[in-house]
């Protein structure tokens, strides 16, 4: 049986890939005549909460190009509701799997567009001695509340298309990251566009990675509160009092369809 093209999880339409086939299809669109820029969004347990508040962010999410689960709580959710997303497929994880296929004879051309002053210029340099296939051809780290002005904005899109990026790597947060790619994807110069969080810092070595076993238990979380107690604690308190509500909420839907098709 054909696997669906997308899987529906506390609203949000996730597309049930597994890290080789997201390559793949980001690939596709790099070498796709069609001269568009299409993007990619990966929620976590934060984002599926504010998306239950902001419709602004559901928008972002309804017109993306490919939804993967970031969060290992998204993939235990959808198992428990017999959805089964394959697995976890985290931005930070999605972008040096794209850079490992990429080619040396044919060199894929990306812009970082995140981190703070430097950061981009290191990730840079550390992305193109270790991937032989990745050329970064741009790199541009916006100032605080550079959304809201035009001109700065405008100025971001003049550097990426003077750059002619195959993708974009922006690392600005959510949902700053999301709601800015939606609203300008018809203006980017880019084949692809990844909302990827903190994966510039990952790149630049500025903050560090969680273990791969701790990744592939779905502990990176813990790895994260860990290294950035200030920042994240709060967070991940106002998310976990959340998240149960939701996965209720889906799993009496769930319950209540399954009743609905037995009648």
């Amino acid at each position: 049986m054909e696997s669906p093209r997308s899987v529906e999880l506390f609203g949000m339409d996730l597309n049930p890939y597994c890290m080789d086939e997201a390559v793949a299809e980001v690939l596709e669109w790099v070498h796709s005549p069609e001269k568009r820029c299409r993007y990619v969004v990966t929620p976590n347990v934060n984002h599926a909460v504010m998306y239950q508040r902001r419709d602004d962010l559901c928008r972002a999410y309804h017109d993306a190009d490919m939804v993967l689960a970031d969060g290992a709580p998204l993939v235990f959710a959808s198992r428990l509701l017999g959805k089964g997303l394959p697995e976890r497929v985290a931005g930070s994880d999605l972008v040096p799997a794209l850079f490992d296929a990429a080619r040396a004879d044919d060199s894929l051309r990306v812009f970082l567009l995140g981190g703070a002053p430097g950061v981009c210029a290191k990730a840079a340099e550390n992305a193109e001695a270790r991937w032989p296939g990745v050329k970064v051809v741009g790199t541009y780290s916006p100032p605080f509340g550079f959304e809201h002005d035009e001109s700065e904005n405008s100025e971001i899109l003049r550097r990426i298309s003077e750059s002619s990026p195959d993708v974009l790597v922006v690392g600005l947060g959510a949902p700053k990251q999301e709601l800015w790619v939606h609203r300008h994807h018809n203006q980017i110069d880019a084949r692809a566009a990844l909302c990827v969080g903190a994966t510039i810092d990952f790149l630049a070595g500025n903050k560090p990675r969680a273990p791969l076993w701790m990744r592939k238990a779905g502990l990176e979380w813990v790895h994260r509160l860990i290294t950035e107690p200030r920042r994240l604690f709060g967070r991940y308190l106002r998310d976990g009092l959340a998240f149960p509500p939701l996965l209720w909420r889906d799993w009496r839907k769930s319950r209540a369809q399954k009743s609905s098709r037995a009648e």
